[in-house]
């Protein structure tokens, strides 16, 4: 089966591949070939790929996942493979998130900093290979 990953400003991904695992809305799902067409919503998260004994790890920042025919397609705002991700990066930005989430002094939008949260541990997750 074949997947691309593509966001606005370009495809991330582009391959065969024996295994998909992701995160919609709804909680994690796996694909394999000869799955039936199916549709969702992706939350932000890890994509993970198999594809014989190598393993990819993405992170997908929300959008839509579509799979029909052995071919599958993610169309996200932003996605990143985990060995493209600045590991200090990510975790300064966890800790920043974590604390205005932290200060209940601090006006602030406790959505935003909760998707800045979910973000920063997605990025995390996804360097597991690293």
């Amino acid at each position: 089966m074949h997947l691309k990953i593509i966001t606005h400003e370009r495809v991330v991904f582009d391959e065969d591949v024996d295994e998909i695992y992701t995160r919609g809305v709804d909680g994690e799902f796996g694909i394999l070939k000869g799955h039936v067409p199916v549709m969702s919503a992706l939350d932000i998260g890890v994509t993970k790929i198999i594809k014989g004994d190598n393993t990819k790890l993405f992170t997908t920042m929300g959008g839509v996942f579509q799979f029909k025919d052995d071919e599958g397609i993610i169309l996200t705002t932003t996605a990143e493979a985990g060995s493209e991700i600045d590991v200090a990066r990510a975790k300064e930005a966890l800790a920043r998130a974590r604390a205005r989430l932290a200060d209940a002094d601090a006006n602030i939008d406790a959505k935003r900093a909760e998707a800045a949260v979910a973000r920063a541990m997605a990025r995390l997750k996804a360097t597991l290979n690293k």
